[in-house]
């Protein structure tokens, strides 16, 4: 299959240089078991910690503020391990390092739920932690941005939906399942439901990349994408995070997701007293759903689009929806906030692999991916925590939400602080 290249000229003379593509793609079959991996990374390791809190503290009465410390060691045991995901995709291979994550992952979840004093949280954070490392965004980057260049916003929005269905099933399915056999037998179902499809989407999608098929990215059959030929090698990690754009970049997003980290971890047990706990998990899965839209219609519509620009946006509208359900206890009211809310929740974790993809060197862009997750990371996992403290502090979740909102208003003004232009070739 052919299509035509805008005309190239050399004094009188047009040449059309056809572009040439695989007839069948294959990179579209990695973006859709990315999506499915995602499902299960977000739904075990993301969105499962805030059901946890929620049934550990209801049914062992263990204090908000010490099971918020665990999910702060699960999220900072997987910044740690993060930083050498790259390395660890080059030395184990990308199919290897998901499939030891998925099964670490479902180990995790499991020694969560059958802890019988709160200092064991810490156990089971280690192991799920490193499960999250191997399965998060920069796993699912990695997986997807070899095949992708002009088409990744929109392969990268497709895949990290993924991570927002995880967020519209797990919450309500594990709710449901432990009302109906248990926290520790649901844990063991999904323990092993996880690895169960993980690692044959693994073994038969993620073992190749474009160059073993002798493709260039979105297609383009190698010998037919004349360009200019990118760095092979890889700036140092020093030289990397001195750089202006690494560190708006990651200062903006880590503080977005401080926020939204804190707020989706204590947001069932903050509207649970108004909605009840169902209605509060189909709550947190309007969030997600709303997540899932907002992704979606900015990966369609950015294309050359300012992506720092669009950020900011995304982070002002987040902090409206906080904004509501601080004003108002009224259950119409704190939806709609959910809603506002719910359309930047992808965008915060799609946006920084896009926006290093612009600002980068693209023999760079999947440390400084992997970098910013880590940071970002390592400054969220601490959000579980001291919102808790600060609910039990002050006996409601007005100070924790507002702290929240006014990180995100913040993180608005650091993100438009933008580095100098990469000159071509570069």
């Amino acid at each position: 299959m052919a299509s035509r290249r805008p005309a190239l000229r050399s004094g009188h003379l047009t040449l059309q240089i056809p572009e040439l593509r695989q007839s069948r793609f294959q990179g579209w079959s990695v973006v859709w078991a990315a999506f499915v991996i995602a499902v299960f990374g977000w739904g075990v390791g993301f969105y499962s910690p805030g059901v946890l809190l929620l049934t550990l503290h209801a049914s062992k009465g263990w204090p908000v503020a010490m099971i918020s410390s665990a999910i702060t060691a699960h999220f900072l045991i997987g910044a740690a391990l993060i930083v050498y995901l790259p390395e660890a995709h080059r030395s184990l291979g990308l199919a290897q390092t998901t499939i030891i994550g998925a099964v670490l992952a479902g180990a995790g979840i499991v020694a969560w739920s059958v802890a019988s004093a709160p200092w064991q949280l810490f156990g089971a954070a280690a192991i799920s932690g490193s499960g999250w490392a191997a399965t998060s965004g920069a796993a699912i980057n990695a997986m997807v941005a070899p095949w992708f260049d002009r088409d990744r916003p929109m392969a990268i929005g497709l895949a990290f939906n993924g991570a927002s269905i995880g967020g519209v099933m797990f919450p309500p399915l594990l709710i449901l399942l432990i009302a109906k056999i248990g926290v520790e037998a649901a844990a063991v179902a999904v323990g092993i439901a996880m690895p169960l499809v993980i690692i044959p989407l693994s073994i038969f999608y993620l073992r190749r990349d474009p160059k073993g098929l002798g493709l260039a990215p979105d297609g383009l059959l190698i010998d037919s994408k004349p360009h200019v030929a990118a760095p092979s090698t890889r700036s140092p990690r020093k030289d990397l995070i001195k750089t202006k754009g690494f560190m708006t970049l990651s200062v903006a997003f880590a503080l977005a997701l401080f926020a939204q980290v804190g707020l989706l971890t204590h947001l069932l047990t903050r509207i649970s007293p108004l909605l009840g706990e169902n209605g509060a998990a189909a709550a947190v899965s309007m969030v997600t759903t709303s997540a899932v839209l907002g992704r979606t219609l900015l990966g369609w519509t950015i294309g050359g689009r300012d992506r720092r620009l669009a950020a900011s946006a995304n982070f002002l509208l987040q902090s409206a929806g906080v904004a509501l359900m601080i004003i108002s206890d009224a259950p119409t009211i704190v939806l709609v906030g959910c809603v506002l809310f719910g359309l930047g929740v992808g965008n915060v974790v799609s946006l920084p692999p896009l926006i290093a993809q612009h600002e980068f060197r693209p023999a760079d862009v999947g440390t400084v991916v992997a970098l910013v997750v880590a940071f970002n990371q390592a400054v969220f996992a601490l959000a579980p925590a001291i919102l808790g403290v600060l609910r039990d502090i002050s006996t409601s979740y007005v100070v924790p939400f507002a702290l929240a909102a006014a990180m995100q208003i913040v993180a608005a003004l650091i993100v438009l602080i933008r580095p100098p232009r990469r000159s071509a070739g570069e």
